[in-house]
């Protein structure tokens, strides 16, 4: 279902989220390549850690596309339906594919054994590669969203305060876990990234138009704070010495990371959707319509790009090799989708919903169309 007016800074979050998670797996490499104490391991752990906001940015992105869609619209049976197919073409199939893929990936690498109720249980968990968790977690917010978005709209208290009512959710969730041996569902541990999402997606118009240098300013003093003081806490529980923080204190930066680092971003996008030519915007567009196949195939083409290019030894070459491998991979991973895109039929099946074909990012003229919305 196409937007009736687009929120073109979503184009602009995905593509950042889109590098950002790349970003990561390529340089998790410091872990085993530096000693703990050396600058090179400490900022290389911070640029790892700082980048992986992209993980809130993705789930507000699910918040804001599907309740800005369905804002006005009433879930009818037909409806529910068309829903549910699409979910199934575009995100279950091709989940499905690709973990069978890396399946057999690791059956080839010879670090698993083949077994049925072992893949069985790696599909059902998204456990087929460190990637795909991330998958199985988004499924369960479709599950959810028809009866969420219906529950929301019946209460203007809830829709006018759905960002801090996911806030103090997944606070209290993770609390009852700490003290109480709660088995939640993994999607509570990110509501609050998806209801400040929803919370954009139902009020965007009202929140553009608030919107002022100060309280982007403000955001990025917040998500800057809240981010160091994780990424600090998290070397120093990891490689150091445990620091003595309470859990609830912990959580509460980790969020105001997830969840302010977030929105900041979303700040960010809205003012380059707006400070940038309609050409950069509809190349932002045209990139941003193959974020899900980027997620799902980049860790098969950066396992390739660092065997054909390793990281040595030396600080030099990791600085070097390091980069190197990130661009290429992500150079190969448009490459492919868009090839796919172009000449193989029922391309959506494996790398989810795609528009129809279209040229190369760096083609697109302001008089041309890019992709469709979501």
């Amino acid at each position: 279902m196409v937007m009736k007016k687009e929120i073109l800074s979503v184009y602009y979050l995905r593509v950042f989220a889109m590098l950002f998670v790349v970003f990561v797996h390529t340089t998790a490499q410091y872990r085993h390549l530096f000693t703990v104490d050396s600058i090179q391991h400490q900022f290389y752990h911070f640029m790892n850690n700082f980048v992986r906001v992209e993980v809130g940015i993705f789930i507000m992105l699910v918040g804001i596309v599907f309740f800005y869609i369905y804002r006005n619209k009433s879930f009818t049976p037909k409806e529910l339906y068309q829903y549910g197919k699409k979910r199934v073409i575009f995100i279950l199939v091709p989940y499905i594919i690709w973990s069978l893929i890396y399946e057999m990936e690791q059956l080839y690498l010879g670090t698993r054994v083949f077994s049925i109720p072992n893949i069985w249980e790696n599909i059902l968990s998204g456990g087929s590669k460190y990637q795909l968790h991330f998958i199985y977690l988004v499924v369960q917010f479709y599950l959810l969203l028809p009866f969420m978005i219906m529950i929301v709209k019946k209460s203007h208290l809830l829709k006018k305060y759905l960002w801090l009512i996911g806030i103090i959710l997944e606070f209290f969730f993770f609390m009852m876990r700490m003290n109480y041996g709660w088995d939640n569902f993994r999607f509570v541990n990110s509501l609050g990234a998806f209801l400040l999402g929803g919370w954009i997606g139902l009020h965007y118009d009202e929140i553009k138009a608030k919107m002022t240098k100060k309280k982007m300013c403000t955001f990025a003093i917040l998500f800057l704070a809240c981010s160091i003081s994780v990424i600090y806490i998290r070397y120093q529980n990891s490689f150091i010495e445990q620091i003595a923080i309470p859990d609830s204190v912990y959580k509460l930066l980790v969020m105001g990371f997830y969840v302010g680092g977030s929105f900041f971003f979303f700040y960010m996008s809205e003012r380059f959707s707006t400070a940038f030519s309609e050409t950069t915007t509809k190349r932002f567009k045209n990139v941003a319509s193959y974020s899900f196949g980027f997620y799902l195939l980049h860790p098969l083409v950066l396992y390739q790009v660092m065997n054909l290019l390793p990281t040595r030894g030396t600080g030099l070459s990791f600085h070097i090799m390091i980069p190197l491998q990130y661009i290429i991979t992500v150079i190969l991973c448009y490459l492919i989708i868009w090839l796919a895109h172009s000449y193989l039929p029922y391309a959506s099946f494996l790398f989810g919903k795609l528009p129809k074909k279209q040229e190369q990012f760096w083609k697109v003229k302001k008089s041309e169309q890019a992709s469709e919305s979501i």
